[in-house]
C-alpha cells in the first residue's frame, strides 16, 4: 500500500506542475509594440532610439516579448562568425534618421548587433543586421504600407517579416 500510495502521491505532483505551468503560460502577456513614434509609448525610455519598442507592462522579469507583427526590412547583411558590433554599427544612426524622415507614422529600426540587453528580433536570419520599418499588426496592413515602400523607388531587395521583439537581460 505505501508504494502505491507513493506512486499515486508522485502522480498528482507531477499533473500539479504540468497544471502550474500552463497556467503561468497563459498568463504571460505580449507586449504591445509601438509602431509609430508620434504617439506616446510606455516604456518608451526603456529602449535606444534605434530600437522598436513595446510595452514590457508591470512585472519584474529578466525576458521580455513583444506581439508578433509585421515589418519591412529594407537592407540587411549576413554576419560571418559574429553577432555585430555594437560599438560600430552596420546601419548608422544618421542612416536610420534619414529614412525615417520618408515615415514619419512607422518607425524605423535597427538590429546592428545582439547581445545581453539589447532586442533581439524574430522573423530574420541567425547573425543578420538589418534595418526595417514597422509594417503593422496584420499583413493587409504591412501590404498596403509596402506601397509606399515601393513609391519612393529608394530600396531594392526589402522583404516583409512577420517578427517579435524580444529582450533578454540574463
Amino acid at each position: 500500500m505505501t508504494m502505491k500510495l507513493s506512486s499515486i502521491l508522485l502522480i498528482i505532483i507531477v499533473l500539479a506542475a504540468f497544471a502550474g505551468t500552463a497556467a503561468a503560460q497563459k498568463k504571460a502577456k505580449l507586449g504591445k509594440v509601438c509602431g509609430d513614434p508620434t504617439v506616446t509609448c510606455k516604456n518608451a525610455d526603456n529602449f535606444q532610439p534605434y530600437d522598436l519598442p513595446f510595452n514590457m507592462g508591470t512585472e519584474n522579469s529578466a525576458i521580455y516579448e513583444s506581439e508578433k507583427f509585421y515589418a519591412i526590412v529594407l537592407r540587411s547583411v549576413k554576419l560571418k562568425n559574429s553577432w555585430g558590433d555594437c560599438e560600430k554599427p552596420q546601419f548608422p544612426e544618421s542612416e536610420r534618421l534619414s529614412i525615417q524622415e520618408l515615415f514619419p507614422n512607422n518607425k524605423v529600426f535597427t538590429q546592428n548587433c545582439v547581445e545581453p540587453g539589447t532586442n533581439y528580433y524574430t522573423g530574420v536570419a541567425n547573425q543578420t543586421v538589418f534595418i526595417g520599418v514597422y509594417a503593422g499588426r496584420t499583413l493587409a496592413e504591412a501590404n498596403k504600407f509596402l506601397k509606399k515602400v515601393k513609391a519612393t523607388g529608394k530600396f531594392a531587395g526589402f522583404r516583409v517579416r512577420q517578427m517579435q521583439i524580444g529582450i533578454n537581460g540574463t
